[in-house]
């Protein structure tokens, strides 16, 4: 025998009312990293930096320590055990060829394309949803926002 039957009394009587609460779960935080140049001083903000830029939905600049600069999509990242052996891969804006760049070679880091991301999250599209069927739309669907 188990539970009330073998005299266990739970700690707390069960509350139908409080499960509601733990139905919804808490939001992904989202940091604003359109326009940030970030301090790349040492290893730990490099490393740092490159892995918001492989979250980050829109295009990046990178500034080579030859004075270059490659403007495009993060895809991939390489975490080794130092920035020799670490690298970002990207599709560049005006190519169709990968590259990859060595953490070690990289001078400057800017996240200038916009975030493609930013804002359209379900709770965002709910928003959007309720504030045109308060104005009288009809027939609201769920359709995606047209891409640049």
């Amino acid at each position: 025998m188990t539970g009330k039957a073998a005299g266990q009394t739970p700690a707390e009587e069960p509350n139908p009312a409080a499960a509601d609460a733990l139905e919804v779960a808490p939001g992904w935080g989202r940091e604003k990293l359109e326009g940030w140049i970030p301090e790349l001083a040492n290893q730990e903000e490099v490393c740092s930096a490159l892995e918001k830029a492989f979250d980050y939905r829109g295009d990046i600049t990178i500034t080579k320590k030859d004075g270059s600069k490659i403007e495009g999509y993060v895809f991939d990242r390489r975490s080794g055990p130092s920035l020799t052996q670490s690298c970002v891969r990207l599709f560049p804006k005006n190519s169709d060829e990968k590259v990859s760049i060595s953490y070690a070679d990289i001078a400057a880091l800017a996240f200038t394309g916009r975030d493609t991301a930013a804002g359209k999250g379900w709770e965002a599209w709910v928003k959007k949803y309720q504030e045109r069927k308060a104005a009288g739309e009809r027939n609201i669907g769920l359709q995606p926002e047209a891409l640049e």
